[in-house]
């Protein structure tokens, strides 16, 4: 029976003296009482994740198979899954380490199915890196509102260790059906979104560029604000931008990414996305005095859709004239002007030079018509 000469022997309980070592102790008992072995609770405890070992058996299971041996049993080459592993944010550990779970064979194995289907490991990879982009900032989120539904004052280890497994093992499948059925109703807008022509159907490509509306829409004096209060005060305020963001849209307008001081908007129709814009500093005006006003950037032009950005001329003018516009603004370049100039009122804003930008822009400030507004 481990006691408390065996922990000190297994060097698990360095440092620790009084109630600390008492708590650690009875933290290990209790692991071991679950059923981890000893080489499980000193892994966990040189990666200082004691707290958490329950709950990576509920998260995946524990670790049980080399990187090579999820690549021999999945069919899948050892350099493929290394590289989706980069790509979606992880760290690639030597493939001899058995550091694999369960949920990684089965993914190994899915990885396999989609390559059978004719996908190639340049398309996974782009899908792996969208993934990891849009959803480690997202377990990070449930990581933290698990345990702000959990914790309470004074709790000990033990205590902590049962109430995040009970509540991790209640609400993983949840979230498991929540996130796929948002990804699906996400797939389908992008599947309804897109126009396949003759030519792309004829090439058997999908097309290179298409001509669409980029606005940024950023919180003015957000730098400054980040000196005057708390971090989490500034983390609400750029969480109440996007939701603001999303709350304005009006189809076929696309939230793109939040950058937490803006968001980024695209549409290939000009109107929808500019009555957005104006929509959403009308919105963040109604805030009140202590939100930041918002100045928005509108361009318009070919651009090139990857991993779920844009890359392209107007996206780059879109971010610079946004830098440019006044508190609760609509700035936008000329070409956006002749493609709306029946549907809102513009008035002229000079012409300037932008960083990058090969030749001075005539700048327009949008506006409602007066019977529309």
């Amino acid at each position: 029976m481990p006691d408390d000469a065996h922990w000190k022997d297994a060097d698990l309980l360095d440092g620790l003296t009084g109630d600390e070592r008492r708590a650690r102790i009875a933290l290990l008992e209790h692991l071991r009482v679950e059923g981890f072995t000893e080489e499980e609770i000193r892994a966990a405890d040189h990666r200082d994740e004691l707290v958490f070992l329950p709950v990576d058996r509920v998260i995946g299971g524990l670790a049980r198979y080399t990187g090579r041996e999820v690549a021999d049993q999945a069919g899948v080459d050892l350099d493929i899954l290394a590289r989706l592993q980069r790509a979606a944010g992880f760290t690639v550990h030597d493939s001899e380490a058995r550091l694999a779970v369960d949920g990684e064979l089965e993914a190994a194995r899915s990885v396999r199915a989609l390559l059978d289907l004719g996908l190639t490991p340049e398309d996974l990879v782009q899908v792996s890196r969208s993934l990891g982009r849009a959803l480690g900032p997202l377990g990070q989120e449930l990581r933290d509102v698990v345990l702000s539904a959990t914790m309470t004052p004074g709790m000990d280890e033990v205590g902590l260790i049962d109430a995040v497994t009970r509540r991790t093992e209640q609400l993983t499948p949840l979230i498991g059906l929540l996130v796929n059925q948002i990804l699906l109703l996400h797939v389908r807008q992008a599947v309804r979104g897109d126009v396949i022509s003759n030519a792309d159907r004829e090439s058997g490509m999908l097309p290179g560029a298409s001509e669409v509306a980029v606005a940024f829409a950023d919180l003015v004096g957000f730098t400054r604000l980040g000196e005057e209060v708390p971090p989490e005060e500034l983390g609400r305020v750029a969480d109440r931008l996007q939701i603001l963001a999303v709350d304005t849209l009006e189809p076929p307008v696309r939230l793109i990414k939040s950058l937490g001081d803006g968001v980024m908007l695209v549409s290939p129709q000009v109107a929808p996305l500019l009555r957005s814009a104006l929509a959403l500093v009308a919105a963040a005006d109604a805030e009140g005095a202590n939100f930041p006003q918002v100045h928005v950037g509108v361009a318009h032009g070919p651009a090139a859709r990857r991993g779920g950005d844009w890359y392209g001329p107007p996206v780059n003018l879109a971010s610079r004239i946004s830098d440019a516009a006044r508190a609760g603004s609509v700035l936008c370049t000329r070409a956006i002007h002749d493609l709306a100039a029946d549907d809102f009122a513009f008035s002229r804003a000079g012409t300037r030079p932008f960083k990058g930008i090969p030749e001075p822009v005539r700048l327009f400030r949008v506006r409602p018509r007066p019977d529309d507004a």
